[in-house]
């Protein structure tokens, strides 16, 4: 799987938006892949906000990933689902799966990301970038240098995630990374088209620059 902006949702940082008006608002600016991550929602939750952004996706052509949650995943024919170290192993997700669902597995390393390739994941997201507040149990920060790193050791698309900033895109695409994941960077923006454009721009400069 290989995209450019990957925009992950976060209901603290809506500022009183509706869910739907934020991510078609990133999605005019750029965004080609939505995961679903909402810790705090209750599996009903999850379903119905599964249900919306299938919706919403499947009308623009962008695809969906639902963090963790095999079940709500499927229920809302997701187009696949990311995996922490700590879930469910890749080849029980690809059991549970229909055939050509997307696997991603987050990585924060040379080896994690090794692994991952070597068990068949679609893609592997790597970070922290920098430290982040929206996750409390944060590894170390992987940075830019991390990126080139685990780029010697893999093929797999590399989607940066951790802090990142629309100033921090361009090294980052530098270094070897495919795409960026954010989620304030875009959901919280007071402009989050806007802020969606800035940054996918950034990044098709620099896949451009890099080919």
């Amino acid at each position: 799987m290989d995209s450019r902006l990957y925009v992950v949702t976060g209901d603290a940082f809506l500022k009183g938006r509706t869910l739907e008006s934020v991510i078609r608002a990133a999605i005019k600016g750029g965004a080609d892949c939505i995961q679903l991550r909402e810790k705090d929602y209750t599996g009903r939750q999850l379903l119905e906000a599964g249900l919306l952004l299938r919706r919403i996706t499947a009308e623009a052509g962008v695809r969906l990933i639902v963090n963790d949650r095999i079940d709500v995943a499927r229920a809302v024919d997701a187009d696949g689902v990311h995996l922490g170290q700590s879930d469910l192993p890749l080849q029980a997700a690809r059991e549970m799966l229909a055939p050509g669902k997307i696997v991603g597995i987050s990585t924060h390393n040379v080896q994690e990301a090794v692994e991952a390739e070597r068990m068949g994941a679609d893609y592997i997201g790597l970070g922290p970038m920098k430290p982040t507040a929206t996750k409390l149990d944060t590894e170390p920060v992987v940075g830019p240098a991390g990126v080139q790193e685990v780029r010697r050791h893999v093929r797999l698309p590399i989607v940066a995630i951790g802090g990142i900033k629309a100033e921090d895109v361009a090294e980052i695409i530098q270094s070897g990374a495919n795409s960026v994941a954010v989620v304030t960077a875009v959901i919280a923006a007071d402009d989050v088209e806007a802020a969606a454009k800035r940054i996918r721009s950034i990044v098709d400069l620099e896949r451009g620059a890099r080919v």
